[in-house]
């Protein structure tokens, strides 16, 4: 004699027939109840909406705002050619020249003007990269001297500038300084890997 089955599982054969009925009429492309499915001619039009109204959300994003700045570009195109530009508060530090002749260039933002750096620029070294923290007071230098390359720090309230000795030995490349002038990261060369240090300075 034939048992009845739990209510549990009529309920799930019940619910797994109306999934089959419901993936049956979606194969077939019929509307499935309580569903408005979207007519494909307006497919189309969504995409061109879409289309247009994106300069506007981009637009509004920025908010139109971006703007070249022509006195202080100017002041960057007398300095010839540039690269490794670092922001920091009021200042912008960058490494610039002409004729193949670089130097370290500090920039006052608010007045448009180069700050001098006397005791940081050399005649016998070639900077490879600048960093600097926001009192504009601390720079970092990697530059090339002679056959080697260095690692200085120069105090522009000095007017100094010292090695900083890099342990173990290797190659450095590139810097960045925390704004406060205390941590700084260092990528550097080591048996042909590069690796990053971190120093904190006195």
């Amino acid at each position: 004699m034939s048992q009845r089955q739990p209510p549990k599982l009529r309920a799930g054969m019940v619910l797994s027939r109306t999934l089959r009925i419901r993936l049956a009429m979606a194969m077939q492309n019929r509307t499935v109840p309580n569903q408005q499915p979207m007519p494909l001619r307006s497919l189309p039009l969504l995409r061109i909406s879409l289309l247009l109204a994106l300069p506007l959300l981009l637009n509004g994003c920025f908010g139109g705002n971006l703007r070249p700045l022509p006195g202080l570009n100017q002041r960057l195109a007398q300095l010839g050619a540039s690269h490794n530009p670092q922001l920091s508060g009021r200042w912008l530090a960058l490494i610039a020249g002409r004729q193949g002749r670089q130097q370290v260039q500090l920039l006052d933002l608010e007045r448009g003007l180069p700050v001098p750096l006397p005791g940081l620029n050399r005649a016998d070294s070639q900077p490879i990269s600048v960093a600097m923290d926001q009192q504009g007071e601390r720079l970092v230098v990697v530059r090339q001297r002679d056959d080697r390359t260095e690692l200085v720090l120069h105090r522009r309230s000095l007017m100094a500038s010292e090695a900083i000795p890099i342990e173990p030995a290797g190659v450095p490349r590139q810097v960045s300084l925390s704004a406060d002038g205390r941590l700084l990261a260092l990528e550097v060369s080591r048996g042909g890997l590069w690796q990053l240090d971190l120093l904190e300075l006195p």
